[in-house]
């Protein structure tokens, strides 16, 4: 069974897990609102059998707090700020924001459901979401 992280993502407090299921139940959101796959770098999202166009790798490479849609699975490509072992050893997490679904942060809420805490010096502070971009091979579409 895979574990629940809380901490601060490159955008907002967020669980990370590798077990989808996990959070769709703490999250009690519709199982067909699939998560943002995370991935520490671009190099493992290649590794991982993801593809992107040429004319996007630049963009997807560079963006910084931005998620990107691609044939209906949407990603992010952020490495971690904070000196984990834990996140460092995984190139890539499911991931969504640390509250109920359609609620705001609440830390109690949060540190009930998760198996480990990371948090720095800041602490767990609500910030803005990630921008979502939908790309193809020939245009953008920025949806937030």
């Amino acid at each position: 069974m895979s574990q629940i992280i809380l901490t601060q993502t490159d955008t907002t407090v967020g669980f990370l897990s590798q077990n989808s299921k996990n959070l769709y139940e703490i999250k009690s959101r519709s199982a067909t609102k699939p998560f943002i796959k995370v991935y520490s770098n671009f190099k493992s999202f290649l590794e991982s059998g993801n593809r992107v166009s040429n004319s996007n790798k630049k963009l997807v490479r560079r963006a910084k707090k931005t998620t990107f849609i691609v044939k209906n699975r949407a990603f992010r490509v952020a490495a971690t700020t904070l000196n984990s072992q834990i996140l460092r050893d995984s190139s890539w997490h499911y991931s969504t924001s640390a509250n109920k679904s359609n609620e705001s942060f609440n830390r109690e809420f949060c540190e009930s459901k998760a198996d480990i805490i990371i948090e720095d010096v800041n602490g767990l502070v609500e910030k803005s979401s990630s921008a979502l971009i939908k790309i193809n091979r020939n245009k953008r579409i920025k949806l937030r």
